[in-house]
Formats: structure tokens, sequence, C-alpha cells
């Protein structure tokens, strides 16, 4: 699947991974209050006046149809953004989202010792001074370690051994000093190893500049590159390296080649890709022997290959692209393996051809299509191929040795309901394994799998500090009958002890689009919430792709009202059997998630208490005619493109921002960050504006803009933390949790 504001639930599924990667559950902190306590956010919706938001209405007509935006000059360029002396719009959006700010802090304030508290209890769970279980590749084992109170990773490697000295190839902590934000992205060695390519990202913009290190003398080479994608890709020759760079509505869109300790101006263009629905980014294949340049849209894949002994050499087509053929493609020996939905494969197969024989005509078939199953990609070893699939809604790990006298299995685990996939799997010659396992109730775990016996080795699992004891909780799957009869899969999790009388709260998860599922993963901070009596659900909705091609696609387009009456209709299960009450029901998703917490709490906003959106995508209908804005072009074969009527009407339909009304709608919170590229801050701040003017209730909304990120949130893993507290708080406070009793 080729994704785009998808890219936040990649990005959070990293963050957490880093996040609870390290952690540790504390001793509990609370105990559990039976009595609701009286709630500091409703009690101080009558002493707070929140920011009022000024109207300059602007007239939009479309199809016959006439809108007015009174917000819409909250929107800035980036040129505003970025210009060094504000002018008058920028000052004014300023103080906008400032007051927003001061307003949060005002309403919060009693409830800040309780969120501080709440912070250290979460960061309490993490072991501070810990590292990554060490992967070889070329010859030396590569660890991600983090030191104590430091909030950025320390990337080092050694040297044959584990035994040997460790040398250090990026202290973030170091490179950090002195931003707000800052990331690294595509770490790259070249193949002797002597070098490393990194890219840094300063604003959380997703643009990055390349620098060049020498790893043996520490020196930086001058070589600098900015707004690039932030890959990096060697040539064989271990002086040559391809990388990507942005157009001005940041899609990847031109493939340049560099030749170390040459001025960057005079780099090579590769490749242009210049349809707007594609975006472009080059790799190399694992078997070391092809560069290959890819390019992408929602429904469509092509792709450029050139051997990487020949980095000077023409790039050659591997099958031209067609309209919603989607492929990848991975080498070995003298073949190339591809993942692909030809034939009407809509859950995907895997397809073969000869190296010099790459058009789709020499494709045959290499693993039969079974429609019950669901390839998500494939991975190359010397002795067999290990298949990513999805069967039942379940990620499963298959082993296929390429010796057909011997039969291909399955990994097995004890867990009935998990979440598998691949780890880091550089090297090419072993018959080990490096998978990646959690669940809702197990902490994440990294085993190296033994082929040959099939035999799984504990390496590591993250500690969670204090008293955490995983047979404390218990998690469910049931299914749950959507209003057109589909049966919608519910995760959940609860500690022991859990009655289904109705008193508890319960926080239910979604997001519901770009095929991205939302498999059951474990979380450490997630233990605050239910230490507290709180349930922890999550809505496996139409639009994912838990349950195969046809899930997706009976959300997206003319389907997508799906994705929000199934989470609906869940959120009405657990009411309805006892897992909750509907004054104790909160509800949280992200990004396009966040489209889908604007569409619910219109649709029935009395079945929700509270609401956490996260960089919620809320203005579909101004932001898919805005072609300027990044993400636009490519994400027409998600939602459509509303140049066209008829999908004009729909999204109209449904998109939050336009149809909010005059009534009573649940607590909002909501976070969205200055910076952030992929839904950018103005569409929360208008929607925030404009409920806050329509509902007819006294509900608090809080909005919380981080003004020095993007779309995925702080970039150090404390700072990380400090929002979640900031979250869990609000639904925590609401819930008559927080032991924060209000004045009379």
């Amino acid at each position: 699947m080729n994704n785009y504001r998808k890219l936040y639930i990649t990005h959070y599924s990293i963050c957490l991974l880093v996040m609870f990667m390290l952690p540790a559950v504390f001793p509990t902190f609370y105990h559990l209050n039976a009595q609701h306590m009286s709630s500091v956010l409703l009690s101080h919706t009558n002493k707070f006046t929140p920011p009022v938001a000024g109207k300059e209405p602007k007239t939009t007509s479309l199809h016959g149809v006439t809108w007015t935006d009174d917000y819409f000059w909250m929107r800035l360029s980036d040129e505003q953004k970025n210009a060094e002396t504000p002018d008058n719009q920028t000052k004014k959006v300023l103080d906008y989202l400032n007051a927003e700010n001061d307003y949060r802090e005002k309403m919060t304030e009693p409830l800040q010792k309780f969120e501080d508290d709440l912070f250290e209890e979460i960061k309490g769970r993490i072991k501070q001074t810990d590292m990554s279980v060490p992967y070889l590749y070329n010859g030396y084992y590569y660890i991600t370690r983090f030191e104590e109170g430091m909030e950025y990773p320390i990337h080092s490697r050694k040297k044959s051994s584990m035994t040997n000295a460790e040398e250090i190839m990026l202290d973030v902590n170091k490179l950090a000093d002195g931003h707000a934000y800052y990331n690294v992205a595509g770490r790259s060695v070249s193949p002797d190893n002597m070098l490393l390519a990194y890219a840094e990202d300063t604003i959380g913009r997703r643009q990055y500049t390349i620098r060049v290190k020498n790893l043996t003398t520490g020196e930086m080479f001058v070589d600098v590159i900015p707004n690039t994608t932030g890959g990096v890709t060697w040539a064989n020759d271990n002086k040559t390296f391809f990388y990507s760079v942005n157009d001005d509505a940041l899609r990847s869109y031109k493939i340049f080649r560099h030749t170390l300790g040459t001025d960057p101006k005079n780099d090579v263009l590769i490749f242009h890709e210049k349809d707007d629905t594609y975006s472009t980014y080059v790799y190399k294949t694992k078997s070391k022997k092809y560069l290959v340049i890819a390019s992408y849209a929602t429904l469509s894949n092509e792709y450029r290959i050139l051997e990487a002994d020949n980095p000077n050499g023409t790039f050659r087509v591997f099958q031209e692209r067609v309209k919603n053929l989607e492929f990848s493609i991975d080498h070995y020996e003298n073949h190339w393996y591809i993942t692909t939905n030809k034939d009407g494969a809509q859950n995907f197969k895997v397809m073969k051809c000869p190296e010099n024989k790459t058009g789709m005509e020499n494709w045959t078939d290499f693993i039969p299509y079974d429609p019950k199953i669901f390839t998500d990609g494939i991975d190359i070893f010397k002795e067999f191929m290990l298949i990513s699939e999805r069967k039942e809604g379940m990620t499963k790990v298959r082993i296929l040795p390429w010796d057909k006298k011997q039969e291909g299995h399955y990994v097995q685990f004890a867990e009935s309901a998990y979440t598998v996939f691949p780890g880091a799997n550089p090297e090419f010659d072993t018959k080990t394994v490096r998978l990646e396992y959690s669940s809702l109730t197990t902490p994440n775990t990294t085993y190296d799998y033994k082929v040959d016996t099939r035999k799984l080795e504990l390496l590591k699992q993250q500690e969670v500090l204090g008293t955490f004891n995983a047979g404390d909780y218990s998690s469910e799957r049931v299914m749950v009958r959507a209003k057109d009869g589909t049966m919608v899969p519910l995760s959940l999790v609860y500690k022991k002890g859990f009655k289904k009388d109705g008193s508890q709260p319960l926080l239910l998860y979604g997001y519901g689009s770009y095929g991205a599922s939302m498999d059951p993963y474990f979380s450490s901070a997630r233990l605050s919430l239910l230490d507290r009596g709180f349930v922890f659900a999550i809505a496996h909705i139409r639009g994912g792709q838990e349950l195969g091609r046809q899930w997706y696609e009976n959300g997206k387009f003319f389907n997508k009202k799906n994705t929000f009456t199934d989470f609906i209709d869940c959120g009405e299960y657990l009411v309805q059997e006892k897992y909750t009450s509907k004054d104790r029901l909160f509800a949280q998703g992200g990004s396009a998630g966040g489209l889908l917490m604007g569409a619910v709490i219109n649709m029935k906003p009395d079945l929700w208490k509270g609401v956490i959106a996260q960089v919620p995508f809320v203005d579909v209908i101004n932001t898919m005619l805005d072609e300027s804005i990044p993400l636009t072009t490519g994400e027409f074969d998600e939602w459509g493109n509303p140049k066209d009527k008829k999908y004009f009407d729909y999204m109209r339909s449904y998109s939050p921002y336009d149809n909010v009304e005059k009534k009573d709608y649940p607590a909002l919170f909501v976070s969205t960050g200055y910076w952030d590229s992929q839904v950018q801050y103005w569409e929360p701040a208008k929607w925030v504006a404009k409920v806050r003017e329509y509902k007819t209730d006294k509900n608090p909304i809080i909005m919380y803009c981080n003004m020095d990120t993007g779309h995925g949130g702080a970039s150090g893993r404390f700072k990380r933390l400090r929002e979640v507290a900031m979250e869990y708080t609000f639904i925590l406070d609401l819930a008559g949790k927080t032991n924060v009793k209000t004045k009379p």
C-alpha cells in the first residue's frame, strides 16, 4: 500500500516502539476511586472565556454550491511562517494560537500537579538507560541506545563482535542541542563501512538536510544538501549516492545523483516524476546488485532499475505504470520476485520473472493466489523467503524454503491474538530471522527465529519497571455486528477484576483509512488508564486492511461513511454490553483518525463523554481542492477529487468542518503542530473555532498547538510522553479519576 496521511500512523508506530522499547511500569500511583470526583474542566467552562476567533468570510463556489469559510484567514503560507519579520496576518494567527495555548493552561491549571505526577509515573516505567537489540550488517553490529535523562538516542556500532569497542556514529543529544525539535532520518553507511550519510529535520516539516560523516576520523564533509526527503542510497563505489527532493507542496518528485566531494549544486538530475499524483524514492535491493527508483500513487507503481556497480549508467523501466496495478519488487539470484494484485489478486500474490525480462508479460505465479490470505510483503534470504501475511484478521509470518523438497511453515506463537512483523533483517546469508512481537498484554518482544529448528529465541522483552505483571490484565477480541450486517473486529484490554456493569470508563481508538491496519499492541503508558479502571479498545473498522484488501475498499471513496458508522456501532455495542456507559465512553483518533473523530461527533454527538482528536484532518473539501497543500494530489485515489461533482457531493456530506451544526457536542481535546506538513495546523484551529461558535452545550474544548513541531508531535522521548500525559489528564479528569477536587 502507498499511503500519505497514513504516514502519521507509521511515524506514530515508530515513536511507540522507541517509547516503549525501553519502558517499565510504575508502582501503582493512585488507588482507583469508585466515587466520581468533580471535573475541573467542566467546572472551569464558566470561569474562563475561550478565545473568540474573528471572522473574515471567504466565499467559494463550485458545482452550483456556494459556501463561506469564516476562518480561512488562519492559513499562512510557508513564506509567511519562515519570514524573519512576521507580517500582520502572521501576527494575528500567532496571537490566536498562543491565546488557545494560554486558555488551555488556565483551564487545566488545577490539574497541572496531577499531569506532572502522571508524566513522572509514565516516565517511571521506562528503563532510561537501555538499548535496542543489536543487528549484524556487513560485518558490524548496529545499536541504538539511550542514556538516563537524555531525550534522544545514541547510534553506535561494534565491529565483528559485541565484545569489541563501541564506535559512536551519532549522539543525537549533542546534535539536538539548541533545537526545540530535532529528528535524524535516513542513516546509511557506505558499502566499505567508512562513511555515514544521514539527514536532519529541525522543525518537523519533513524537510531534511543531508550530511556526511567520516566514521574513522569523525570529520564532517562539506557536502550539505537541503530540502530532501531524508533518504540516502549509496552506489557500490563508496563515493556516489542518490537522494530525492521535495517540490513546493513537499511531494517527493526528483531523484538526484551526488558524487562525494563535489558541490551539490552540480548534482545530476536522474529522474523527474512529473505526474503530481505520484511521488518517488530510491533504494538498493537486499542483494546489493540493483539501485531502484520507485514511483508510486495510491493505486499504482512503477520502477526503474540500474546495476549498483554502474551508478553513472542509465536506469531502465522495470514495468510501466498501469492504473490500478500495484506491485513491489525484490531481487534474488537471476530472478525478480513481485508482490502484486495482477490478474485480479485483490489480496495480492507473489510472482516471479527472469532478471532481464521484467515486463509483466513475463511474470508467472510463484505462490498461487489464495483469496483468504492477504499478502503484506516478502523478505528475501539465501535459503528461504519470508512472507508477511494476514489470515482471518491476524498477522502471520510464513517461511518458504527455496528448496522445493522442504515444506513451508508458519511461525507459531502461544497467544491467540497478537501482532508480529519482521524486524531488522539486513543480512542475506543467515538462517535466523529477527521478529518483533506484541499483544495488548505482552510488552514489545524481540525474537530470533531459528528457521532450521523452528525455535524462537527470546532476545529482549520491553522491561516495565515497577510491579507490572502481564497476568494482571486481560484482553478480548469480539465481533460487532454493524448496521449493514458486517462483522467488525474489536480488541479490548482491561485490568482483571473488571465488571461489565457499565460503571467503568472506556477509551475507544480508531483510524480506518489508507488500508492502515490498527493491530493490537502493548503500551506501557496505557497502563496509567488501565490501572485507574479504564478499558482500552481498538475498533478495526473498514478503511483499514485488517481483513484484507476488500476491507479497505469498503471504507474509501463512496464507502467512506462505513468507517464512521462502524466506529459508532462499536461504541454503541460497548454501551449495550455494559463495558461502559455513554457518560463514560471516550474516543481517540489522529490524522485521518481525527477525521473519524470529527465525523462521529457530528453524526452521534451524544454517544461520547469526551474525544481526543490528534492533528485531525477535518477540513476535507477545502484541503482537497487546494493542490498547493502537501499530499493533496496524491490523495485523490483515497478520497476522490472534489473537482468531480460526485466526489464533491459525497465528501461534503461527511467533511467534519462543513457539517458542524447548532447542537450539543462532547468535550474535545484537539492537538496540532504549527509546522505540520501533513495536516496543516489551520484545519484543527478552524474546526475548534467553528465548533465553539455553533455548540449549544457547556462542555470544554481544549486546543494545544505545539509551536515547535509537526505531524508526529514532540521529537524527544520525554517530551512526547508529556503530550501523552496531557491527553490522558483530559479524559481522566472528565471520568473523575484525577482525585483533584474543584472549589464549590
